[in-house]
This record gives structure tokens, C-alpha cells and sequence, in this order.
């Protein structure tokens, strides 16, 4: 299996809640109600799945590996153009968390960020993963050799092996300090 794969099929399931927001943006603009509760958990799964787990691997160990390699400048462009998506996509979704709990305390004209915010990842997840499974990752993989490809597949298992257990344990020591 190329390194690619395990990306791809990640991007399979941030669709499937792109397609839950895209629900929730129409429900939104009927019912000029947002469904608080499922916007926090769509907020922890883009911090936690989208962007530590899947944007991790992708800029920790996939782009950390392409950047010594001798990249053609279109997948060096590329490459720094999700680096700077990934850094929006953080930035849309902090405003979505701070918009939801403005909304959630009975600020209702925090409505309007919250669809906003909503109305941004929607559109900007399907282009992002286009790019990235059409036009990046499996050209890229050329750049490797089999044992390199089967090397990252390794880091990338226990990156996810770590992640939950890093995530749990900087809470803690957060608690601990304060």
C-alpha cells in the first residue's frame, strides 16, 4: 500500500462530515437555529481528527520527508499551498467554536458568524481534498523508493498509535499548571 492511502481514505470520512455541515447549513438558514451540540462535536473532530491526526501526518512526516527531497516547483508550490490551507482551515475552525459558544450563551447574532464559518468549510474541504488526492499525493509518491514508502507507512501508524495518548496527557499537565 502506498503512503498516499491511508490519507485518502481519512479524507473519506472528514467528507462525510463536511456532508453533515453542508445538513446543518440548510437547517441553519430554514430554521435560523443552530444545532449547538453538533457543531462542538464537528468543532472536536476537525481539531482532533482533521487537522492533529490527518493534517499531522501530512505535514509532520509527508511533507517533512518531501521537503528533502528534489520536488519538481509544482508540488513545491503545492505543497506550501495546503501548508497554508491547513493554517486557514485551523483559523476558520477556532472562529466556528468561538461563534458557537457566543450562540450557545444567547448571543443569537453570532447566527450569522456561525453560518459563515459553516458556509467556509464547506466549500473549502471538497477543493482542498481534491488537491491534495488528485493533483499531490500520488504524483508524490514517485518521489519515494519502496522501502521509504514502507517506512512512512510505519511512522504514520505510530503517529496514530500516539495521538490520542499525546493529546490526553498535555491535558493533564495543563491541569496540573493551573
Amino acid at each position: 500500500m502506498l503512503p498516499a492511502g491511508p490519507l485518502m481514505a481519512e479524507h473519506r470520512l472528514i467528507e462525510r462530515m463536511v456532508s453533515l455541515l453542508i445538513d446543518e447549513l440548510l437547517s441553519v438558514s430554514e430554521t435560523s437555529e443552530a444545532d449547538t451540540s453538533l457543531i462542538e462535536q464537528a468543532v472536536d473532530f476537525f481539531r482532533v481528527y482533521a487537522d492533529n491526526c490527518h493534517h499531522g501526518k501530512e505535514e509532520y512526516i509527508l511533507f517533512g520527508q518531501l521537503s528533502t527531497k528534489e520536488l519538481s516547483a509544482k508540488h513545491r508550490r503545492t505543497m506550501e499551498e495546503l501548508i497554508e490551507e491547513h493554517v486557514y482551515a485551523r483559523k476558520v475552525v477556532g472562529r466556528l467554536n468561538n461563534a458557537n459558544n457566543s450562540y450557545k450563551e444567547g448571543r443569537k447574532e453570532a447566527l450569522n458568524e456561525v453560518r459563515g464559518c459553516l458556509e467556509e468549510l464547506v466549500v473549502f474541504y471538497p477543493k482542498h481534498i481534491e488537491k491534495e488526492d488528485e493533483d499531490f499525493f500520488l504524483p508524490c509518491m514517485e518521489y519515494f523508493t519502496p522501502e521509504e514508502q514502507e517506512k512512512m507507512l510505519g511512522e504514520f501508524f505510530e503517529f496514530d498509535r500516539k495521538l490520542i495518548h499525546d493529546k490526553y496527557r498535555k491535558m493533564v499537565e495543563a491541569l496540573e499548571k493551573s
